[in-house]
């Protein structure tokens, strides 16, 4: 059986090969850039609006515009949109997003360039049953789906429009949930499913993505995923799209973003990209262009080669499945890392200077180990030497890369990791050459730090973090502390999953998010999710505790998990009921004085 695979050389980037797919005029995959796309929110049925955003949305560098067609009548109004964009002299291509309505998928394609399936639910209603399929029942299931999706193929191919493959953690479906879990595995045997299909119809102008909110998730489903479809055979280099949905808003949404996104770019995976962030469509556009060109800068710093006595196979991290490096315990006095316990953060010795004197007032943001107090080795993972000598020694040591080192940051830590023992507990930087101003705007660092630190979290390694990119104490602290929260590392505040906002949408995403976290924020570990319908909303709530749903216009239903515990409650008292909800389930704590009155 062939290995599995997620890149040829983890030391070494190089960007996977895959067959162009065109969108319209815009090609995917091969030789083309990375694409950066997004989704309009207004309710499609809305011409004007509809045709209004997406030309926003192209003033500001996006290059394929996605737009719901939840119903039929929807997908109908698509014809109208595209020939006021086309008479007004844009181009753009247009994609509909598709979820239950085959029907409706097949009178978009009458009209867009490209259309997006659900495999979780474009045949199948989810119900959360559960039972066990045996083989024929499993068969009859797959027949059926390809009764279903065969039309969709064959008007494609005719009128030469393309398909995404779009799997959902969130909406997988219960023969799948059944039989693989809802696991990375799952998702991308849902997607498999339906590009065996598409193949028997010698139909190859399609594409794949794998989204989760959850980055390690995510990240392990696109490895997986590429790592099989290269087991498949060489015809099977088919694109990617990449994205976390549910990434949430402001700081926290561009954070997990980039450390989704961010990671994959880096290894080489990804021929187009969209950011989803629960604000205006417009903001969406340059983080993901800036995400591009810090993959495209990781890439330039040169290669981790391999000392002559390492197998080209050797990895320190299962890229598939998350375990944490199994390094021990080190004490800095009443703070320990290492092992099991929290990832610490670490500041130089000038940013504690600065921050000393009031750290009774940074709250949840606290440096935690000094730099120069750590007695951290700095290494070279190159420096055979210098390992062999940390490796003879009886003691444990906490571990880092010198700053300066001309590497790629994340290969160069990985490599650190396979050769130095697992028992020496590493130090993640978020960049080895710190600036030697302060002028840098802040977003480019931002991403920068959630890639590399980001990324390395979720292989596994790490058991301290330090932010060196950032000059502002109070500012690079709680970017380290978001970080950790952002990968799912530790929790130390309230978490949100919030969907982006798109014509299915049944409340105001932005305004409803704020008043939530305004009402929640202060619930430390408690993970409560946003969301506009009901497409991904159970299914991407099954790690959270709490929910919050569009039932209907104007209407709200509460989720404890992923079951549905309060129905068709008015907008206006629903955040009240949260918070009731919440506290029937003995999560509530009332709000520090500090803490509402910031709000």
């Amino acid at each position: 059986m062939k290995t599995l695979k997620f890149c040829p050389d983890w030391r070494v980037y190089s960007r996977r090969p895959t067959r162009e797919v065109r969108v319209g005029a815009v090609g995917v995959g091969g030789t083309q850039p990375i694409r950066v796309q997004s989704m309009i929110t207004c309710d499609t049925m809305d011409t004007a609006q509809s045709i209004q955003q997406t030309r926003d949305l192209v003033a500001v560098g996006c290059e394929i515009v996605r737009i719901t067609a939840p119903t039929v009548k929807d997908a109908a109004n698509l014809e109208f949109i595209v020939r006021g964009l086309r008479e007004g002299g844009c181009e753009v291509p247009i994609v509909a997003d598709i979820h239950f309505k085959p029907d409706a998928a097949m009178e978009a394609a009458k009209w867009v360039e490209k259309v997006r399936v659900n495999p979780g639910n474009y045949a199948d209603s989810k119900k959360f049953k559960v039972m066990e399929y045996t083989d024929a029942e499993y068969a009859a299931e797959l027949e059926r789906i390809r009764e279903r999706f065969t039309p969709l193929v064959r008007i494609c191919r005719e009128r030469g429009r393309s398909i995404r493959i779009g799997t959902n953690h969130g909406s997988l479906s219960d023969r799948i949930m059944n039989r693989y879990g809802d696991t990375p595995l799952g998702m991308v045997e849902s997607a498999l499913e339906f590009a065996r299909i598409a193949r028997t119809e010698d139909f190859h102008d399609f594409m794949f993505s794998m989204k989760a909110s959850n980055p390690k998730v995510m990240i392990a489903a696109y490895r997986l995923l590429v790592a099989r479809l290269d087991a498949e055979g060489a015809d099977w280099n088919y694109p990617v799209h990449l994205g976390v949905t549910e990434a949430g808003d402001g700081e926290d949404g561009r954070i997990k973003s980039a450390i989704g996104i961010g990671s994959l770019l880096a290894d080489g995976i990804g021929d187009t990209i969209r950011v989803s962030l629960t604000e205006d469509s417009i903001h969406e556009i340059p983080v993901a262009q800036a995400l591009v060109d810090c993959g495209l800068r990781s890439a330039e710093r040169g290669t981790c080669q391999a000392a002559a006595s390492e197998p080209d196979s050797a990895i320190p991290f299962d890229p598939f499945s998350y375990q944490r490096r199994a390094s021990r315990i080190l004490s800095y006095g009443d703070t320990r890392l290492g092992g099991a316990e929290l990832v610490r953060v670490v500041v130089r010795q000038a940013t504690w200077d600065q921050v000393a004197h009031k750290l009774d007032r940074m709250g949840d943001y606290q440096p935690e180990i000094v730099y120069e107090n750590s007695g951290v080795w700095e290494l070279d993972p190159r420096d055979e030497a210098a390992i062999e000598a940390l490796n003879a020694a009886p003691q444990d040591h906490l571990v880092t890369l010198p700053d300066g080192l001309d590497l790629p940051l994340i290969a160069a830590f990985r490599l650190l990791a396979l050769r130095v023992d697992a028992r020496h507990p590493i130090l993640l930087k978020d960049t080895l050459h710190p600036p030697a101003s302060d002028d840098r705007d802040f977003l480019p660092i931002l991403l920068e730090a959630s890639t590399n630190i980001g990324s390395l979290l979720c292989d596994g390694i790490g058991d301290a973090i330090i932010v060196q990119g950032e000059p502002a104490p109070g500012q690079s602290l709680r970017l380290a502390y978001n970080i950790l929260q952002a990968a799912g590392t530790r929790i130390f505040k309230t978490d949100y999953v919030a969907c982006p906002s798109c014509g299915r949408t049944l409340f105001n995403l932005q305004s409803t998010t704020a008043r939530i976290k305004a009402a929640t924020v202060h619930l430390k570990g408690v993970k409560i999710a946003i969301m506009g319908c009901i497409v991904n909303g159970p299914g991407e709530m099954a790690d959270a505790d709490f929910g919050y749903v569009g039932g209907a216009p104007g209407k709200i239903n509460l989720y404890v998990g992923k079951t549905p515990v309060k129905f068709n409650i008015p907008e206006a008292e629903a955040v009240e009921r949260l918070q009731d909800l919440i506290r029937e389930h003995g999560k509530w704590v009332d709000a520090p004085l500090a803490v509402s009155e910031h709000y």
